[in-house]
């Protein structure tokens, strides 16, 4: 469970790596974790309370993933939820019109590259539109079926998804809570001897009876973990990251989401949504207007445009005023197109997406799309389903009348005969339209998946890359050096290298935090065997970084003498020595250049560091640097070429200093700069790599005396 093998399906939202660590810790029935140096192992997204850590999600998402975890099979539940929301779009629309609409929508749900590439990841997106579904159909059925066991599911249904996702939830239900609210003030007013009004008044008490006991669990889980029932997990990670306008904050991003800008991102996200990721794109898209207007228009012109029981047409009341009849069913999905928009222009979440605003190629939402509007691929299949069948119908009629028009008058006789040649050409261009049909819409479909299938196929190509040297290693009571180029998180961006939350499995993953940070990993871990996990060039996508996996050891002594040898470089005229701790810093010049490699030796005592050199002219008075607790060390090397260029060696040793003795996390960092005396990992050394002639670096260490080896300790 620490260590997924990365696969094709690796996804840039790094919020898969928190809900996949969620899931172990459940599985060991855990709501925090409490490391021995939380500072240190800090997963993305996850609060810092005390000696607590816990994710700013619900844990609904993750107990949904947590089966297929334990099982060694954790993709295999995103393979269920992507076919149970296929599955409950059919049956809806089955509900809203007929069995042929369900089975269409069903197919179009699958054409959407927004269902495939976010039911693929591992992010609550997907579950909370399977239980928005189900809470659709069950309440749906609740009221045709006059079942109380339908009304417990809604109930259920309902109050995990806002479990889950409150803000979504809510979204998706107010079109129903509206429609419960009118069913019950119009079965109350309109009572008589004949109509009960009591029957659809528990049903939906039920309905509303579990959706609160799960808002109450929600409130529970609030307290447990922040201590206030009202204060949200999400909201103490980010206070100022929920839903409304003005100042905007998470983390170090911060936006100022004004109306208009939030008006804007969510045109440009929508026109993303029904143009190129929706069933069909922009095709689909036109086909769920065409069954918007078949699947009202003659309700509008009957004047039903209100959600309620409808009479039959011979004017007679049906027998439950609140049976919910078609129209009135597709009422419910289409207002789905109000609620869900509207109410995501209140979140600057769907800006964030967008990356920048005025390009289309940049963002979350080139990878993943516009999820924060995935409940919308209910309505646009169902309504895209009922499109396909209206236009299927018209043809079928058109070439009925064509071929009626055209055949010649016969008697009684040959009447059987032409209604049979008809139906048969009927049927045949029938077909064939709908061959032409799939085979446009494939291509629509094939055209809309090909951008960000080669994107993420990119991406993944190259995190894969990045991963190789953790994936060819097995690793034995570990404990590895993780570097942090979004900050100080674990997950972030390697969310694949996540820690099992007893932290005791084959490798602890800690953060590269200097000497003394790395020195508290080391004594809360004594024995595991350290590596360091590194990496050459700025991190994706600005480049495509060298993953670099060594295996440290902690050398330890009275006084540890360190012999550091570097290359001349290619027509260098001068060298400097400088060697850094804390805010002390020596510096020398280097007297002659007369060979193609220069060696520094350095002491590290358990007071102090020094430079030792004949050929080394120091500048200033100081001869050392005291050294006091845990020390980041570092030596510089800097050759000046012709014209002011430079290429500088750079050593940086973690050093603690025990009193008697030093000890010191080896090998070094090494790095080699190019016009600067000091660089991030851009620079970092890698034997044989691309560097300036005469490039070379190599370094030995020897105790003088103790022991070679030895252990931090706490």
């Amino acid at each position: 469970m620490a260590r997924d093998r990365p696969g094709p399906g690796r996804s840039i939202n790094h919020d898969e790596g928190v809900y996949l660590q969620q899931a172990a810790m459940l599985l060991e029935g855990r709501l925090w974790l409490e490391p021995p140096v939380p500072d240190a192992v800090r997963p993305w997204f996850f609060l810092a309370e005390g000696g607590r850590l816990y994710p700013k999600y619900s844990p609904v998402t993750a107990a949904i993933f947590a089966p297929g975890l334990a099982l060694g099979l954790p993709r295999a539940v995103l393979a269920v939820v992507a076919a149970a929301i296929a599955a409950l779009v059919g049956l809806l629309g089955r509900e809203a019109y007929d069995g042929r609409v369900g089975v269409v929508a069903a197919a179009l749900v699958a054409t959407s590259p927004l269902f495939v590439f976010t039911s693929a990841t591992f992010l609550s997106y997907a579950p909370t539109t399977a239980l928005n579904l189900l809470f659709a159909l069950a309440y749906v059925r609740a009221h045709r079926r006059a079942s109380i066991r339908y009304a417990a599911l809604a109930g259920v249904a309902v109050g995990l998804a806002f479990f889950a996702r409150p803000y979504t939830a809510v979204l998706f239900a107010l079109p129903f809570v509206g429609h419960a609210c009118y069913s019950l003030v119009n079965a109350w007013r309109r009572r008589s001897p004949g109509v009960d009004p009591w029957p659809v008044t528990r049903r939906l008490c039920v309905v509303a009876a579990l959706g609160s006991v799960f808002v109450g669990v929600t409130l529970g889980y609030n307290w447990l973990v922040t201590g206030d029932p009202l204060l949200f997990p999400y909201e103490a990670f980010a206070p100022e990251d929920g839903p409304g306008f003005g100042h905007r904050e998470i983390i170090d991003h911060e936006r100022d989401y004004t109306p208009a800008l939030a008006l804007e991102a969510n045109r440009r996200v929508l026109a993303r949504l029904l143009g190129r990721w929706g069933p069909l794109g922009a095709l689909g898209s036109g086909l769920a207007v065409v069954g918007l207007v078949r699947g009202f228009a003659r309700p509008v012109r009957r004047g039903l445009t209100r959600l309620r029981g409808v009479a039959n047409e011979q004017g007679e009341a049906s027998a439950a005023a609140t049976a919910l009849p078609n129209a009135s069913c597709r009422a419910l999905l289409a207002a789905l197109f109000l609620t869900v928009p509207v109410g995501n222009v209140f979140f600057w979440g769907n800006l964030n997406v967008l990356a920048d605003v005025s390009d289309p190629t940049d963002g979350l939402i080139v990878f993943l799309g516009p999820f924060y509007h995935f409940d919308l691929l209910l309505p646009l299949s169902v309504f895209g389903a009922a499109g396909v069948v209206a236009v299927a119908a018209a043809v079928r009629r058109g070439v009925d009348r064509s071929v009626s028009a055209g055949a010649p008058p016969g008697g009684p006789d040959s009447a059987g005969p032409t209604t049979v040649g008809r139906g048969a050409l009927g049927n045949a261009v029938l077909a064939l339209a709908l061959v032409a049909s799939l085979a446009g819409g494939g291509v629509v479909a094939a055209d809309a998946f090909a951008e960000p299938a080669d994107r993420n196929a990119e991406r993944s190509a190259e995190l894969a890359a990045v991963y190789e040297p953790i994936e060819g290693t097995e690793f034995e009571n570990a404990l590895v050096f993780v570097p942090t180029p979004y900050g100080e998180w674990l997950n972030h961006p390697f969310q694949w290298l996540r820690n099992d939350p007893s932290f005791d499995g084959d490798a602890v993953y800690v953060m590269d935090r200097g000497a003394a940070g790395d020195a508290r990993s080391l004594a809360a871990f004594p024995d595991r065997t350290p590596y360091r996990f590194t990496y050459r060039g700025e991190w994706l996508p600005v480049d495509r970084p060298r993953p670099v996996l060594e295996p440290l050891t902690v050398r330890e002594g009275d006084r540890l003498r360190v012999e550091t040898t570097t290359g001349v470089v290619a027509g260098a005229e001068a060298a400097s020595v400088r060697v850094a701790a804390g805010d002390e810093t020596l510096h020398y010049g280097v007297e002659h250049l007369d060979g193609t490699t220069e060696t520094v030796t350095w002491t590290l005592g358990p007071e102090e560091v020094r430079v030792d050199g004949a050929d080394l002219q120091r500048y200033g008075d100081a001869d050392s640097i005291p050294l006091d607790g845990p020390t980041d060390v570092t030596l510089s090397v800097t050759y000046v070429q012709p014209g002011g260029s430079s290429v500088t060696y750079v050593q940086e040793l973690a050093v603690v200093e025990t009193g008697t003795g030093v000890r010191a996390l080896w090998p070094p960092v090494e790095r080699v700069c190019r016009l600067t005396t000091d660089c991030g990992r851009e620079g970092t050394y890698l034997p044989g790599g691309d560097h300036v002639a005469g490039v070379s670096l190599s370094t030995n260490v020897t105790a003088a005396t103790g022991r070679p080896d030895g252990r931090f300790e706490r």
